[in-house]
């Protein structure tokens, strides 16, 4: 036990859990106008808590034990999300979670990304001699695709794009071709005019791409987020107005600020000091895990490490640039401070796989 601690990546560790600590204060801070912050509190440390528990089983093991079980977390991710798009419960037009007992809920399509991570760095690891082909790259398309549809479907569009920009990651880091890339993402930007002109996309997620543009359009409806979510980071200035003391947050202008937007309530009520400072543990903990990328020996625990750190760098780019509108709103939360049970777990669950990574370099090196 003790070499196993040992080998642990202990500064990455501590990181995610300040952000978790600065996670919990935001919540009970975004939720205490609403006199529920205690019970947001307390089901956001449970959720930690078991995602801690998942992150230390799974680095206790040599990460290719789990590029075993690759057919079957295919199946796994499948199967969660066809069960949601049939069974799941439909909160405000989406349908995206599982019941629990206990007040909770779980949602299928965050632990995709997780998922998607392990097959499809198993997937391309078995073809590495090929990994420069035009066919390989579709391929690992189609193999991506069935999960990314599902969840478009539910629909949740940000949670898609999350998953295809960790393809995205993963297929530069594998060395695919750039031009064939670069025909994806022509490809996409194709598909994706189609999908709005022949109204596949529903009305609000239209409207949330129109009001990023002109957000004064429509100040009321669609580009309400936008421009009260700009306030509240303005509002801020440089020290903030202090814990609690949060303005637009007390006042309730900002909907579902302790998910999405819980960067409004870091930005008024810490100013722009205790933006920095947290997006400096961010950059840190980026950091910490993209030297993985360089250290990994093997091609499939460097695709994983690919992976994750996209993940963790998407979420956390697009998050804050949509907060200062310099992003469209897509949904998309900010690792370990935003609430949602799924959610923490699932970035401790990456962290798990790294941390396992990283214990495998550590044997090497010493």
């Amino acid at each position: 036990m003790r070499k196993y601690l040992r080998e642990l990546d202990w500064t990455t560790i501590l990181i995610a859990l300040l952000l978790c600590a600065v996670g919990l204060v935001m919540i009970y801070s975004a939720r205490r106008a609403q006199g529920d912050g205690i019970l947001f509190v307390r089901k956001q440390a449970v959720a930690m808590g078991i995602g801690v528990v998942a992150m230390f089983f799974i680095a206790y093991f040599p990460v290719q034990t789990w590029q075993r079980w690759t057919k079957w977390f295919y199946v796994m991710n499948i199967l969660l999300l066809v069960y949601v798009d049939y069974f799941g419960k439909i909160t405000k037009g989406s349908q995206r979670w599982i019941p629990l007992p206990g007040g909770f809920h779980f949602q299928p399509s965050e632990a995709a990304k997780v998922l998607v991570i392990l097959t499809l760095a198993a997937w391309l690891a078995g073809r590495e001699e090929k990994l420069r082909d035009r066919w390989t790259v579709l391929k690992s398309l189609l193999y991506i695709g069935v999960p990314v549809i599902l969840i478009f479907k539910q629909p949740d569009l940000g949670t898609s794009l999350v998953v295809m920009a960790i393809w995205f990651g993963m297929m530069m880091l594998a060395g695919a071709n750039l031009k064939h890339l670069g025909m994806v993402l022509l490809a996409g930007l194709v598909a994706f005019t189609a999908l709005w002109h022949l109204n596949v996309l529903e009305d609000y997620q239209k409207n949330r791409l129109v009001a990023f543009l002109n957000p004064q359009r429509d100040p009321r409806g669609s580009g309400y987020h936008i421009l009260q979510a700009r306030i509240a980071v303005g509002s801020g200035q440089v020290f903030g107005k202090g814990l609690f003391h949060g303005t637009q947050n007390l006042l309730l202008f900002i909907p579902e600020q302790h998910t999405d937007f819980i960067f409004t309530v870091v930005a008024e009520e810490t100013g722009f000091m205790g933006s920095v400072a947290l997006l400096s543990a961010y950059a840190l903990l980026l950091w910490r895990l993209s030297r993985l990328i360089l250290q990994a020996h093997r091609l499939y625990p460097r695709l994983i490490a690919a992976g994750v750190t996209t993940f963790f760098a998407y979420h956390i780019i697009v998050n804050t640039g949509m907060v200062i509108g310099i992003l469209p709103v897509v949904g998309v939360w900010l690792p370990f401070v935003s609430f949602g049970g799924t959610a923490v777990i699932t970035c401790f669950l990456a962290l798990g796989f790294m941390q396992a990574i990283h214990r495998q370099q550590y044997e090497v090196m010493f």
